[in-house]
């Protein structure tokens, strides 16, 4: 999937690093970067792809998500905004399944920046009564960061929904995590002093987490790590072999590649006020093991 992404035809040429191309009338921001190649959906302000060179992807991204208006895309970074989970539909909030606007962009021998915003319309309106700016910023490069930005007067909940690409779920832990956890599977709260591994399904809210997370992936001999801002918990997600293989838009096996570590505002929702907006950050970035 990646492949064909960078391999599309150019639409438009926006600087010397930066391109639009589309995947089946779906229009993406590609950048192809001495230092980075990375992309991003239009719909959702959507970071489906980041690679610094000589990196295997850091990002996974289902070879069966559908690029449709309206749909989600499986992978990548969705922006999960204004609410999280299915409190409401659409399901994670509607801000991952709007088009955004591309704003801005700059570049330098070491990546380079896009900015995109969202604004409340009639549509929105619909399924949320706030007016609102929302401003994603990107920094690609060696590392990647992402901010969030809310104006307005409200309430949410939010995360950034971030999907890493692994070599072997059955080879990988997570630290960094702190020990109370909300198991959404069990339904039941735990304290569990111990690195998380994933043994069958996973879905947790960790309420207690540290700054970073630590994700160790012992056959690539790599680290990545995870570092969270202006969050109050960190969420960890895997299908397993059975919820894998009921989703249409992940293929059978498509779980033991994947694992979803996710900075986010659940348990202490944002509050965003007109002259105080609220903000959402994470920062990642590789390291080799020995």
């Amino acid at each position: 999937m990646l492949d064909k992404i960078f391999s599309l035809p150019v639409v438009e040429q926006i600087s010397p690093y930066i391109s639009q191309r589309n995947i089946e009338g779906f229009p993406l921001i590609v950048v192809s970067h001495p230092k980075v190649r990375g992309a991003i959906s239009i719909q959702g302000a959507h970071l489906i792809t980041w690679q610094p060179s000589g990196e295997k992807p850091v990002l996974w991204l289902s070879d069966n998500t559908e690029f449709n208006t309206g749909t989600a895309i499986r992978g990548g970074i969705p922006i999960c905004w204004p609410w999280f989970g299915s409190t409401s539909a659409p399901s994670h909030g509607f801000a991952r399944i709007l088009p955004w606007e591309f704003r801005a962009h700059h570049e330098n021998e070491n990546g380079v920046i896009l900015t995109f915003t969202l604004q409340d319309n009639a549509d929105t309106h619909k399924l949320w009564p706030h007016e609102f700016t929302l401003i994603a910023r990107f920094k690609l490069g060696e590392t990647c960061e992402i901010e969030l930005e809310s104006h307005g007067e409200y309430q949410t909940t939010c995360a950034l929904h971030s999907y890493f690409n692994i070599s072997d779920v059955n080879q990988i832990r997570v630290s960094g995590l702190g020990a109370h956890f909300i198991d959404t599977v069990a339904d039941k709260k735990q304290y569990v002093h111990e690195d998380l591994t994933f043994k069958g399904r996973i879905d947790r809210i960790y309420t207690e987490p540290e700054d970073f997370s630590l994700l160790s992936d012992t056959p690539w001999k790599r680290t990545i790590e995870i570092h969270h801002y202006h969050h109050s918990d960190v969420v960890c997600w895997n299908p397993g072999a059975e919820l894998s293989s009921s989703m249409k838009d992940m293929s059978k096996e498509g779980y033991k590649n994947m694992v979803c570590i996710e900075t986010a505002r659940i348990n202490s929702p944002q509050l965003s006020r007109n002259n105080n907006p609220a903000r959402l950050s994470v920062v990642i970035r590789c390291r080799k093991n020995p």
